[in-house]
C-alpha cells in the first residue's frame, strides 16, 4: 500500500495526524484547511506545483465532508456561494497561470513562500485584533445578558462587523439579498470572489483564511453563515484547482489521500464542535497560529537562502506544534462545554 502510494509509513502517518488537525481547523472556524498544507510540504521539499495541486485537492475532499455538516444546520448560503464562485474560478485560473509562469523561470518557490510570510502574517493579525476587540467589548457589555444568545453569538445587526456594515451602507446596485436577510451589492461579491480566486490558484489554498473573513468582514453575513458558505464555496474553487492542477499531472495522490484519511474525522468533529464551543474562547489562538506559522514559513525560506537544514527542521515543528496547540484547545473546550451540557463536573 505504502509502496504504492510512494510514501514510507512514518511520512504516512504524519500526513493523516496533519490532516486530522487540518480538518477541525476547517469544519470549526470554515477555514484552515490548506495555508498550514502547502507551506508544510514546500518545506518537506515538495516543488510548489505539487504542494499547490495536492493541496488544492485535499481542500476539495476536505470542503465536501465539512459542507454536508454545516447544512444539517443550515448554515450555508448556497446562492451567495455559487456567485463567489464563478469570481472564484476565473481568478484561481489567473493565479495558477502565474505559478506555472514563474515555475518555467525556476521561482516559484521562493516567491510564494514570501507571499505566504505576509498574507499568513495580515491575516492572523486580523484574528488576533479582532479577538483582544472582542474580549474588550465583551467587558464593556458584561450584564446585558439578553444581547447574546446560549453560544455566544448575537443577533441582527450587531452579529455584523462594523466595515461590513459601511460597505453596505453603499447601496451600489444591483443588490442581493444574502439568506440572513442582509444586503450586498454584486460588484463587492464579485471583487470579493475574484481577489479571493487570485490567491486561492497562486498560493494552493481553498482561500478559506482569505475568503471566511471577506464573506464575513466585507460581504457582511452573520459569522455562522460566513462559516457555512466558506466551506460550501471551498468545495467549489477546490474542485477547480483540482482539476487545474490535475490536468498538469503534479498531485501526488498519496499525499492527498493520507490528508483525507485524517481530515475526513477532524472535520466532522470541529464542526459538531461549533454547537458547544464560543469561537471567542480560540480565535485568539487561532490568530496567533497564523502569525506562527508566517514565522514558520519565514525560517523556511531562509533554510533555503542560508543553507541551512536545521532552520527547516525548527519550521516544520513551528508549524505543526502552533497548529497541534490549537486543535487541542478547540477538542478541550468542546469536551467541557459536552460535560457541562451533560451535567457532570468537569475534573480538574
Amino acid at each position: 500500500m505504502f509502496g504504492l502510494l510512494g510514501l514510507t509509513p512514518g511520512l504516512f502517518a504524519l500526513f493523516v495526524v496533519f490532516g486530522f488537525m487540518v480538518g477541525v481547523f476547517f469544519g470549526f472556524f470554515g477555514m484552515g484547511g490548506s495555508f498550514l498544507v502547502t507551506p508544510a510540504l514546500l518545506i518537506l521539499g515538495y516543488p510548489a506545483p505539487v504542494a499547490i495541486g495536492s493541496s488544492m485537492t485535499f481542500v476539495f475532499g476536505t470542503a465536501v465532508i465539512a459542507t454536508l455538516k454545516h447544512h444539517d444546520t443550515g448554515q450555508v448560503d448556497y446562492r451567495l456561494g455559487a456567485l463567489m464562485f464563478v469570481g472564484i474560478a476565473l481568478g484561481i485560473e489567473g493565479g495558477s497561470r502565474l505559478v506555472f509562469g514563474l515555475e518555467a523561470l525556476g521561482i516559484a518557490e521562493a516567491v510564494v513562500g514570501i507571499a505566504y510570510i505576509f498574507v499568513l502574517a495580515a491575516i492572523g493579525l486580523l484574528f488576533t485584533r479582532s479577538a483582544l476587540n472582542g474580549d474588550d467589548e465583551g467587558d464593556d457589555e458584561a450584564g446585558d445578558g439578553d444581547a447574546s444568545d446560549e453560544s455566544g453569538g448575537s443577533n441582527g445587526d450587531d452579529d455584523i462587523p462594523a466595515i461590513a456594515q459601511k460597505v453596505q451602507s453603499y447601496n451600489i446596485p444591483p443588490m442581493m439579498t444574502l439568506a440572513d436577510g442582509q444586503k450586498a451589492s454584486l460588484w463587492t461579491i464579485s471583487g470579493v470572489s475574484a481577489g479571493v480566486g487570485v490567491i486561492s490558484g497562486f498560493l494552493g489554498v481553498g482561500g478559506g483564511f482569505v475568503r471566511m473573513p471577506a464573506i464575513y468582514y466585507v460581504i457582511g453575513t452573520s459569522l455562522a453563515a460566513a462559516v457555512g458558505t466558506s466551506l460550501f464555496t471551498g468545495l467549489l474553487s477546490g474542485g477547480v484547482g483540482a482539476f487545474t492542477y490535475g490536468r498538469a499531472g503534479v498531485i501526488d495522490l498519496g499525499i492527498v489521500t493520507a490528508l483525507l484519511l485524517g481530515s475526513a474525522l477532524g472535520a466532522r468533529i470541529g464542526s459538531g464542535a461549533t454547537a458547544y464551543v464560543n469561537e471567542d474562547d480560540v480565535t485568539i489562538y487561532f490568530g496567533i497560529m497564523l502569525l506562527i506559522a508566517s514565522i514558520a514559513v519565514a525560517l523556511g525560506e531562509a533554510a533555503a537562502w542560508l543553507s541551512m537544514p536545521v532552520l527547516d527542521q525548527i519550521s516544520f515543528v513551528l508549524l505543526v506544534g502552533s497548529a497541534l496547540f490549537v486543535c487541542a484547545t478547540i477538542l478541550y473546550h468542546g469536551a467541557l462545554a459536552v460535560r457541562r451540557e451533560r451535567g457532570t463536573p468537569p475534573s480538574a
